[in-house]
């Protein structure tokens, strides 16, 4: 089985990487618009061979994969329709998807099956460099069908994704657009403004030195791919907007307690609103 890879950042890479891992009978070609980015997968070993263009990398494929930030495929799958074999599969990893499926309706011939993609795993480090082949083991994975896909693509596209440690979970575009806004591109948000209004302080440099654990974590995914965060932005919109929405009205809220604090009842209410939330994570962490 031929599979193309698009994009060799850091989930083209790790892809390339897992797919190897896999102990199955396939060809993983690469393609990267940077020579180096493509030269060094191939050091890696995520990669059997590459190509210097797209056209090339995707002829002959079985599976196409495309990896890169979302504001980039639409023009990739105008370049690649005309080059794909009657029969093959695209599928791709971008974080939003309604955007990304209309663009495939427009693009690719009837002929060509699309799955769209989303694994939800990845890391705040960037490029080839940071590929992990085990990046993918035990995460959700959604797929989401596009109109004509084949079952045999369904079924092709979910075992792939379950050889490289993945759970295949199909998902209507929208749902997993307005999920997805809440638990992962609303904390890309949050981690951004907690940053921005803490560096921005006089205070900083000193501040700095104290910051431990907590700021770390709660502000990691500020060091993830400018690119992919605003493209995430660009091509979902309406979703994002609604749960910033939601979250300025948890803040009001808090920020009421915090203020009333030291009047009858509020001081519960506010130790209620902690512990409630300790609560919701904690049964998470179990499910």
């Amino acid at each position: 089985m031929r599979i193309a890879i698009i994009g060799l950042g850091l989930i083209g890479g790790s892809m390339g990487l897992a797919l190897k891992r896999a102990e199955a009978d396939f060809e993983v070609v690469g393609f990267a618009r940077r020579p180096e980015v493509a030269s060094r997968a191939l050091e890696l070993g995520a990669v059997n061979r590459t190509e210097g263009e797209l056209h090339s990398a995707v002829k002959g494929a079985d599976m196409v994969i495309i990896a890169t930030p979302a504001m980039a495929m639409k023009g990739i799958l105008a370049e690649i329709g005309g080059s794909l074999r009657e029969g093959s599969i695209v599928t791709d990893t971008a974080s939003t998807k309604a955007k990304v499926m209309g663009w495939m309706e427009e693009s690719l011939p009837p002929s060509v099956s699309f799955i769209g993609g989303h694994p939800m795993a990845g890391k705040e480090a960037t490029g080839i460099e940071a590929a992990d082949g085990d990046l993918f083991q035990g995460c959700t994975y959604c797929l989401i069908a596009g109109r004509g896909a084949t079952k045999e693509a369904r079924d092709r596209v979910a075992g792939l994704v379950r050889q490289i440690g993945a759970n295949p979970l199909f998902i209507e575009a929208s749902e997993h657009d307005s999920l997805v806004a809440g638990i992962s591109h609303l904390p890309i948000l949050i981690s951004v403004a907690l940053v921005a209004a803490t560096t921005k302080s006089p205070s900083w440099p000193t501040m700095a030195r104290l910051a431990a654990s907590g700021f770390r974590d709660l502000t990691r995914l500020a060091s993830g791919d400018p690119r992919m965060s605003r493209d995430i932005c660009l091509t979902n919109r309406e979703p994002i907007l609604h749960w910033i929405d939601d979250y300025i009205e948890e803040l009001k809220a808090l920020r009421r307690l915090v203020s009333e604090g030291g009047e009858c009842g509020e001081s519960e209410k506010l130790e209620e609103a902690f512990m409630r939330a300790r609560e919701e994570r904690e049964g998470w962490l179990r499910m």
